[in-house]
C-alpha cells in the first residue's frame, strides 16, 4: 500500500512503477520477516524503537540536506502526528502478531485495511462507494475467516493483534487521505519516523537488555529501519510513474513475497484453506483497486488510491 502522493508531476512509465513497486513489497515483506527473527531473542518495544530510530536517523541524513525545512513544515501538525502515533502503535501490534503467527498469514490479514478504507471512505470522506466496494468487503472478510478460523492452528491472540493492526492502519489511512490534500509527502514521513523514534525510544532504559547481538543480528536491526525507509519511498515513487489502478494490484506482491520468505526462513507453508483465505484476501484489494469510478481522471485516482499505506 503506498504513501501519500505530494504534489510533484506524474508521469507516464508504467514499466517504471511495475518495478518500484515490486521492489517495495519486496523490502516489507522482508521487514516483516526481519522482525520476526529478533524478536525471538528480543523484546518488542526494544526492536521496534531501534527500528523507528533507524528509520528517522536515515531521514535526517539522507533526506533533510535535500528537503531542508519542508520535511518538517506541517499545516495541520495535530492530525499529522496521530497519523504518525496510529503508524507506531500499529507497527508494536503487528511484531506481537508476528511473534505469535507464521509471516505469510499475519500479512494477509492486515491486508485487509484497504478494502475497510474503500468502505468507510463513503461515511467518513464522502466518496462514492459502489457495489463493487461490498462484494470486495464480502470476499476480504470471508477470506480472513478462512485464514484466522477455529482450529486452523494459529494463536488466538495473534490474531487479535493483527486485527489491531488493521484497525490503527485504517486509522492512519483514513488520515493520510485527508492529509494529502495539505502536507507534503517527505514530511509526513518524517513525522511518522520521528513519532515512532520518540514514542518507542523513551522507554530504551528499560527495554535495552539481552545478550549483546550477534554481526549479523547488528546487520538485522539496520536492516529494520533501511527496509522501512526505502520501502516507502519506492512505494511513493511507483504512484508517480503509473497509474493507481496498475501499481495497487501488484501490492498484493506482498503476500507472495511473505509466503516465499516465511517458507525458506522458517519452513512454514499456510495449509490449504489458509492459501485459500489469502487468495481472497488479495482477489478482494485488487477489486477494490480497479473498481469503476465514473467521472475521475487518471491523475485524480492516483492521488486517491495512493494514500493507503501499511501500518506495520
Amino acid at each position: 500500500m503506498s504513501p501519500p502522493v505530494s504534489s510533484a508531476p506524474l508521469t507516464h512509465q508504467p514499466l517504471r512503477g511495475l518495478v518500484l513497486i515490486l521492489g517495495a513489497t519486496l523490502l516489507f515483506a522482508y521487514n516483516d520477516t526481519t522482525n520476526k527473527l529478533l524478536i525471538t531473542d528480543y523484546n518488542v518495544p526494544m526492536v521496534t524503537a531501534i527500528r523507528y530510530i533507524t528509520h528517522c536517523l536515515l531521514m535526517l541524513a539522507i533526506v533533510a540536506p535535500l528537503h531542508g525545512r519542508e520535511m518538517v513544515r506541517t499545516q495541520r501538525t495535530g492530525l499529522v502526528v496521530i497519523r504518525a502515533g496510529s503508524l507506531a502503535l500499529g507497527s508494536f501490534l503487528m511484531s506481537l502478531a508476528l511473534q505469535r503467527m507464521p509471516v505469510a498469514e499475519a500479512t494477509a490479514i492486515i491486508y485487509l485495511c484497504p478494502v475497510l478504507v474503500v468502505l468507510l471512505s463513503g461515511p467518513l470522506l464522502k466518496e462514492k462507494v459502489g457495489p463493487a466496494a461490498w462484494v470486495a468487503a464480502f470476499v476480504g472478510f470471508t477470506g480472513v475467516l478462512l485464514i484466522a478460523r477455529p482450529g486452523g492452528g494459529l494463536d488466538p491472540l495473534g490474531v487479535v493483534f493483527a486485527l489491531g493492526n488493521v484497525c490503527l492502519a485504517l486509522s492512519y489511512n483514513l488520515l493520510s487521505r485527508v492529509l494529502a490534500r495539505t502536507e507534503r509527502t517527505m514530511a509526513m514521513l518524517f513525522y511518522s519516523a520521528l513519532v515512532g523514534a520518540i514514542g518507542f525510544g523513551i522507554f530504551l532504559p528499560w527495554t535495552l537488555h539481552g545478550a549483546a547481538p550477534t554481526p549479523v543480528q547488528l546487520v538485522l536491526f539496520a536492516g529494520l529501519g533501511v527496509s522501512a525507509w526505502l520501502g516507502h519511498y519506492l512505494f511513493t515513487q511507483s504512484y508517480r510513474y503509473a497509474p493507481a489502478a496498475l501499481v495497487a494490484p501488484m501490492t498484493y506482491m506482498h503476500l507472495v513475497w511473505a509466503g516465499i520468505l516465511g517458507l525458506l526462513v522458517f519452513g512454514h507453508m499456510p495449509d490449504p484453506i489458509a492459501m485459500v483465505g489469502m487468495v481472497c484476501v488479495a482477489c478482494a484489494g485488487i477489486i477494490s483497486a480497479v473498481r469503476p469510478r465514473r467521472g475521475e481522471r487518471p491523475a485524480q485516482l492516483a492521488a486517491e488510491d495512493g494514500t493507503t499505506e501499511r501500518a506495520g
